[in-house]
């Protein structure tokens, strides 16, 4: 978490920098462009991790670590990348979900899937913006083609993993 946010604080130092030798750049409407997609967040992503934390309180831990855990292999990815896939929402839902998944024992490859199904499959998306806007025809195209991608990262991650632990 540390090197997330040092990571991003730096980038930011670098962009204020760049953007300081610009004439055509104004710190202040960047300034207010950034409170104002803020602003949303700090009312709701307090609420979505109290949420997070009241599921992960009651997600069984057993039932959790069975189904989705480390030991749960290429079936716990594959059930991941379902849940992924039918799980509603943006962002501000998923990213605590998978928070409390993680904390209830959910393994790191199983938690991969999911959030790359969220992220590329996302059925409710699919229904209401992708079929009535581009059609059927290209939709169940696109989802053919991506049906492998969720649980190939999980298999990679897992991977990645045997690599660290082992190299």
């Amino acid at each position: 978490m540390l090197l997330a946010y040092v990571s991003v604080s730096v980038l930011l130092a670098l962009v204020v920098y760049l953007a300081a030798g610009r004439s055509d750049v104004s710190h202040r409407e960047a300034v207010r462009g950034g409170w104002e997609q803020l602003r949303p967040l700090l009312t709701r992503l307090p609420v979505a991790l109290l949420a997070a934390s009241f599921i992960a309180a009651l997600i069984p831990e057993r039932w959790m670590i069975a189904l989705m855990g480390d030991a749960s292999g290429f079936v716990g990815i594959l059930l991941a990348s379902l849940l992924g896939a039918i799980l509603p929402g943006g962002p501000i839902v998923s990213f605590p979900l998978a928070m409390a998944l993680f904390s209830a024992g959910v393994g790191a490859p199983q938690l991969v899937a999911l959030l790359t199904a969220w992220a590329v499959l996302a059925l409710h998306r699919v229904m209401t913006f992708e079929i009535p806007m581009i059609g059927w025809g290209f939709a169940w195209r696109r989802l053919v083609a991506s049906l492998v991608l969720a649980p190939v990262a999980g298999l990679l991650a897992h991977w990645v993993l045997l690599v660290l632990h082992v190299g």
